[in-house]
């Protein structure tokens, strides 16, 4: 009986500690250091660990709400719709760093990118992204490339396990055969 009692006490003392460490998603163990970072959602300013794209084809872009590249919006949220099922997330990443083209409050961008594009994939707090002090995620993609920016909508992309895998410049529209066939076949790799 005590043997049993003490079974239970057990269970109930550690059942809270698992759930909340299965809850957060990969523990750093788990998560490629390119993903290791915390950055604030664009909407609300929550903070949110990249960890949980972890296993993912992730598609990584700066972006810009005054840009002649802005109708990209278009193409990424199309690109998210098609293949998120299957395991396609892609990033964005506001930023004034080229002309000046993304000059509003993380509130503005986040009404202009749902009322202007309906964009539903994941979008994060401005920052830069170039330049001397880029965010951490952009300092390391830079870093594996060898590949800064070099204007808005730059895109990186990266595997199932944390690796940048290719980087294609603003004129490279998301739904252009280069990136998507190279999506496709990652999407159609094992981890």
């Amino acid at each position: 009986m005590f043997r049993i009692l003490m079974k239970w006490l057990l269970v109930l003392a550690f059942t809270p500690l698992i759930q909340s460490a299965t809850a957060a998603g990969p523990t750093p163990a788990t998560c490629s250091p390119l993903l290791s970072h915390t950055f604030p959602r664009l909407q609300d300013e929550a903070p949110q660990n990249l960890c949980q794209y972890q296993g993912k084809v992730v598609l990584v872009v700066n972006t810009a709400s005054y840009c002649g590249f802005t109708t990209q919006y278009e193409g990424l949220e199309a690109l998210y719709a098609k293949y998120k099922a299957q395991g396609l997330v892609v990033l964005g990443f506001p930023s004034n760093d080229f002309g000046q083209q993304e000059p509003g409050t993380n509130k503005e961008i986040a009404e202009f990118c749902k009322n202007t594009y309906d964009v539903k994939f994941p979008m994060f707090a401005k920052s830069v992204v170039s330049g001397s002090n880029p965010n951490p995620l952009f300092k390391m993609l830079i870093a594996k490339t060898g590949t800064s920016p070099k204007w808005n909508f730059y895109k990186y992309l990266i595997d199932r396990n944390g690796n940048v895998v290719d980087s294609f410049g603003s004129m490279t529209k998301p739904t252009s055969s280069s990136i998507t066939s190279e999506i496709e076949k990652l999407l159609g790799e094992k981890i």
